[in-house]
C-alpha cells in the first residue's frame, strides 16, 4: 500500500482531528466497492484502459477506486450505469451505501487526493514547507528522514514513492491550471542542504516554465499580508465547485461551507496580488539559484 500523508510538508493529512498513524490502513468498505467495480467492470469484459474513458476518469484513478485507495466521486455510479447496465447501476449503487467516510487520516487524504486528480483548477498557498506537488526527489528525502517520529526506511521510500507519483498530475493533467504562493522564507531555509536547495531551485523553475503552472513567491518583507490565518489548499472540481483544504499539527479538514470557501477564494485572490508575479519570482529564482 502506498500512501501520501500530506499535501505539503509530508506532515499528517486527511482527518479532521485527533491522532492518525502514519501507515493507515485500506478502509474495508473501499475495498469491498473497489471490487464490485471491477467485478462488474470484468463481466462486461472491459480492462481498465477501455472502461476509465467510458465513464470519462483516467485510468489510473479508477485503478485506485478499484484498489480502494480513493473515494469513488458522485458522478462515478450514473457513468457506471450507462456503461455497465441498468442492473451493475443498482448493484454498485448497494455497494456504495455501504460506505462510510470515517474521521480518520486515509479517507480525509484519500477525498482530497480524489479531488486533486479531477481537478480543472487547483490553488496552493504554503508557508510551513514546498507543496507536494513541487518537491523534487531530494527534498522529499529531507522531509521523511526528519519526521518525528522517525520513519523506518521502508517507510520513507512508500512515502517518497507516493509522494513522486502524485506529482505525475502536473504532466498528466495539461488542461488544469495550477497556482502556487509560496513563503520565500521556505526557499531561505535550505531544507536539507545547500545541494538540496539547488535542486528544490532548479526544479521550481522547471515546473513554473509549465504554461498551466504559475509559481509566485511572497517576499520575506510584506506589510499587507492576506496569509495570516495560515496555508490553504483550494480545487475547482469539474462541475465548477470549489473545495477547500488545510493542514495543522496532527490534523486536517475538507472545508465545503461555501461561506468558508468563498473567503479562502478572496483570501487567495489577495495572495496572489501581493506577491510577486510570474517574471519576478523567475528572476529572484535564478539569483538565489546564483548564490548557492
Amino acid at each position: 500500500m502506498v500512501t501520501d500523508n500530506g499535501v505539503g510538508s509530508g506532515g499528517s493529512a486527511g482527518q479532521v482531528g485527533g491522532n492518525g498513524s502514519c501507515e493507515p490502513e485500506l478502509s474495508d468498505c473501499l475495498k469491498t466497492f473497489g471490487a464490485v467495480l471491477k467485478a462488474l467492470r470484468e463481466e462486461a469484459r472491459l480492462t481498465q484502459e477501455q472502461f476509465a474513458p467510458l465513464v470519462r476518469y483516467s485510468v489510473a484513478y479508477v485503478a485506485k477506486i478499484e484498489q480502494g485507495k480513493r473515494f469513488p466521486p458522485r458522478d462515478l455510479l450514473e457513468r457506471s450505469e450507462e456503461v455497465l447496465g441498468a442492473v451493475a447501476g443498482r448493484v454498485l449503487g448497494a455497494a456504495a451505501r455501504s460506505l462510510t467516510r470515517k474521521a480518520g487520516l486515509a479517507s480525509w487524504f484519500r477525498q482530497w487526493a480524489g479531488i486533486e486528480e479531477e481537478a480543472i483548477s487547483l490553488y496552493a498557498y504554503e508557508c510551513r514547507a514546498i507543496p507536494g506537488l513541487l518537491q523534487p526527489e531530494p527534498y522529499i528525502r529531507a522531509i521523511f528522514e526528519r519526521r518525528l517520529p522517525p520513519l523506518s526506511e521502508e517507510q520513507i521510500e512508500r512515502q517518497v514513492t507516493a509522494r513522486l507519483e502524485r506529482q505525475q498530475l502536473l504532466t498528466e493533467r495539461p488542461n488544469t491550471a495550477f497556482s502556487f504562493v509560496i513563503e520565500q522564507a521556505l526557499l531561505e531555509r535550505h531544507m536539507g542542504g545547500p545541494e538540496v536547495a539547488r535542486q528544490l531551485l532548479d526544479h521550481l523553475l522547471e515546473q513554473g516554465a509549465r504554461r498551466n503552472v504559475e509559481i509566485q513567491v511572497m517576499p520575506l518583507r510584506q506589510y499587507d499580508h492576506a496569509g495570516i490565518d495560515g496555508l490553504m489548499y483550494l480545487a475547482e472540481t469539474p462541475q465548477h465547485e470549489w473545495v477547500g483544504y488545510s493542514e495543522g499539527q496532527q490534523s486536517s479538514i475538507l472545508i465545503t461551507a461555501l461561506k468558508d470557501v468563498s473567503a479562502m477564494l478572496q483570501r487567495y485572490g489577495k495572495l496572489r496580488s501581493q506577491a510577486l508575479g510570474r517574471e519576478a519570482t523567475v528572476s529572484l529564482l535564478e539569483q538565489m539559484r546564483g548564490a548557492l
